[in-house]
């Protein structure tokens, strides 16, 4: 199939908004909200890089998506459109396993593609896309702005994508719950909006809970207190090692946040969040737990090169 026919026969019927103009020109043309902030993200996916080349294609595709509307959960945004780079070899049946899942991604996500642009003829797959959203003035989160006195908040609970990229390489007994931790990422939206205006700092948790603190710390030029104890798990660990594993390990894609002390951030929104810290003078992360001070690893998480 060529890529005229592809875009008519597969992409047009997933370009459901008018932006789109039915993927039939140059570029979408959108008419944003009256008075709204815009917001842009992108992220690129690799084969072998962020997932595992024999990955189902439609979890790859639903993992393309959601960790770009995760960029926009940690601004408060809430998605427009999208829109789509897919390149990669000469194979229609993962390119057609892609696009279905892309679709069912999408319909549960409520966004549409705007357009985009395919490649063939790679070795391998390269994936990007870019999610465009909006927030209203003001109240988009950055990660500069905690204050000495706030608490830090994290949404969900940290280190099960890390235990299902384990199920995903065969280390670890099959686990469903995990492995979709790991393939299919949802994004923390509804929170995000939420918190817009209300959180002082806040990101999303993608390359690990301390690293990710300690780019929250330095942007915000103050100090994090983390008691490890309160870090919330979907599976006990074993042991300070096997914790301090899951506070390292990247892919969760919850958000990380400041809020005032006096805020009920409870009362927000459903999405489960729990108190893990507090916000100091200075800079850097400090560690207890129990009690007790807990040494930083080497390793605070994922870093690409």
């Amino acid at each position: 199939m060529g890529e005229r026919e592809f875009i008519a026969r597969r992409l047009a019927p997933l370009a459901t908004s008018p932006a789109a103009r039915g993927l039939a020109d140059d570029a979408a043309v959108w008419a944003p909200p009256l008075g709204r902030d815009l917001v842009f993200t992108h992220d690129v996916l690799a084969a072998g890089v962020h997932y595992l080349p024999d990955d189902p294609p439609g979890d790859v595709a639903w993992k393309l998506l959601a960790v770009n509307l995760s960029d926009l959960a940690a601004m408060a945004a809430t998605p427009a459109g999208v829109l789509l780079g897919l390149a990669g070899p000469d194979d229609a049946a993962w390119r057609d396993a892609f696009i279905d899942g892309l679709g069912r991604a999408l319909q549960h996500f409520g966004v549409a593609l705007w357009g985009g642009d395919t490649v063939s003829g790679l070795a391998g797959h390269v994936l990007g896309l870019t999610a465009i959203g909006w927030v209203e003035p003001g109240k988009a989160m950055g990660r500069a702005g905690a204050q000495p006195g706030d608490v830090l908040w994290v949404s969900g609970t940290i280190g099960d994508a890390g235990l299902g990229l384990a199920v995903a390489q065969g280390r670890a007994p099959f686990d469903r719950q995990l492995l979709n931790r790991f393939r299919r990422p949802s994004p923390r939206l509804a929170l995000g909006q939420a918190l817009g205006g209300v959180a002082t700092a806040g990101m999303d948790v993608s390359d690990g809970l301390l690293i990710d603190a300690q780019r929250l710390a330095a942007a915000s030029g103050v100090a994090l207190a983390i008691d490890l104890a309160a870090v919330p798990l979907g599976r006990p660990a074993a042991d300070p090692d096997e914790l301090l594993a899951r506070v390292t390990a990247g892919d969760d894609y919850e958000l990380l946040f400041t809020a005032p002390a006096s805020c009920d951030v409870a009362a927000l929104c459903d999405t489960p969040v729990t108190a893990i810290g507090r916000v100091l003078p200075g800079a850097g992360l400090a560690l207890t737990r129990a009690g007790q001070p807990v040494a930083l690893p080497a390793r605070l998480g994922w870093e690409h090169g």
